[in-house]
């Protein structure tokens, strides 16, 4: 899997969490470890280095303290992981990416 960065934010220690499209399709998301198998937990500014009009196809708790958790594919593959720059306390998940589509009626203005 082909990884390209999108932006990281979180925390002022090397890696933290990070965004990167897959050239699957999806996003691979870099968070912090949770207690749930499969969850990490990003900051919300992350969401703001998605592709234009795509968004990160996974359910999202807020957690009320300015960040959420998310839940997905959980990414094992070494090769996969060793273009990361991972901290002691992150894992990373793969997520789908979806596409934005418009439902509305334009005006005829």
């Amino acid at each position: 899997m082909r990884l390209r960065f999108l932006g990281k934010g979180g925390s002022d220690l090397g890696g933290c969490p990070s965004l990167y499209t897959t050239d699957h399709g999806s996003y691979l998301v870099q968070g912090w470890e949770t207690d749930r198998p499969a969850t990490v937990e990003i900051p919300h500014l992350l969401l703001g280095y998605a592709e234009p009009d795509t968004f990160i196809g996974a359910p999202m708790k807020d957690t009320g303290r300015g960040t959420f958790t998310l839940a997905g594919r959980p990414v094992a593959e070494r090769e996969i992981l060793e273009q990361l720059d991972l901290a002691s306390d992150e894992v990373a998940i793969e997520v789908p990416k979806t596409r934005r589509t418009f439902y509305g009626a334009l005006s005829s203005a």
